[in-house]
């Protein structure tokens, strides 16, 4: 019995795994580039293990195997741009075959997770301690609190290099660490943030006057732009992993997925890849030996 008093049954469909999944993340909050939803998978297959991670990467796929998963749940897409051949040669191929062989399906929770209430840039936020939290751009079919990024304000001023020391400490150790752009002692109040690549929102950045922006693998022309264009050198730059950024999101996202389950009567084992899928492993720095 679940603490509502409802009896617990341990298989759910991977059919009702995907109507928790969609009362979370829902499919029309994806951007319309994006390509999010199930990738494999037998929708009357029973659920026993699901494993949740950032990327579809081989090693993330050895993880879920290794353990039995029934279901890998990845932020990133593994088919992001239409294919003609899934064959085991490519290394794409290679990972729909082994899922398959493995009796473990994949779904896709991009975009529409970024944009949720306690998607990515809600965790990011939150993690950061800001209030008011507000979308950067707000969502076109959904609720006024959904949208890609987030901005907000934190309790009280702070300079721009405590911040920056923060922001680091979240965020998993990776080997590009985090680069900022501003004044050391700048003083911070209000804070953007976008979960993964964000330099394409500097607009909203701009509008809703923030003195310091987070992101993930902000281009040298946009970053060298933004800066030329700030007002009293506002928004200060954060550039952290693209992976870090997005990494945050994974335990509450399944603790989320655990909790609509259970509500539902279903006891599913939910856990999160232990794998860094950051693709960098070492960098050099002026000064470094």
């Amino acid at each position: 019995m679940n603490d509502a008093g409802t009896a617990v049954t341990t298989d759910p469909t991977l059919g009702e795994v995907l109507l928790a999944a969609e009362e979370l993340w829902p499919a029309s909050l994806a951007e319309k580039w994006d390509a999010v939803g199930l990738v494999a998978g037998r929708t009357s297959k029973p659920v026993q293990k699901i494993l949740l991670g950032v990327d579809p990467t081989s090693a993330v796929v050895d993880e879920a195997l290794e353990w039995g998963a029934d279901l890998l749940v990845t932020h990133h897409p593994l088919l992001l741009r239409p294919v003609n051949s899934v064959a085991a040669t490519s290394f794409k191929g290679d990972v729909v075959h082994r899922l398959i062989e493995g009796g473990c399906g994949l779904l896709t929770v991009h975009t529409n997770g970024d944009s949720s209430v306690g998607g990515v840039s809600d965790v990011l936020a939150d993690a950061l301690g800001l209030q008011d939290v507000q979308p950067l751009k707000q969502a076109t079919a959904g609720l006024d609190e959904e949208g890609i990024g987030r901005y907000g304000d934190l309790a009280e001023a702070t300079s721009l290099s405590d911040f920056a020391a923060k922001v680091f400490s979240i965020l998993p150790a990776v080997a590009g660490g985090v680069r900022v752009a501003g004044e050391h002692d700048g003083i911070v109040r209000r804070v953007a943030v976008c979960g993964g690549a964000g330099d394409a929102l500097f607009d909203e950045v701009r509008a809703c006057s923030a003195d310091v922006y987070v992101t993930a693998d902000m281009r040298h022309h946009p970053a060298s732009e933004a800066r030329e264009a700030a007002a009293d050198g506002r928004p200060y730059l954060i550039d952290v992993s693209h992976f870090g950024s997005e990494w945050l999101w994974l335990t509450p996202a399944a603790e989320a997925l655990d909790n609509v389950l259970g509500d539902q009567g279903y006891a599913v084992d939910i856990r999160v890849s232990s794998i860094n899928t950051d693709p960098w492993d070492f960098v050099l720095t002026p000064g470094a030996g």
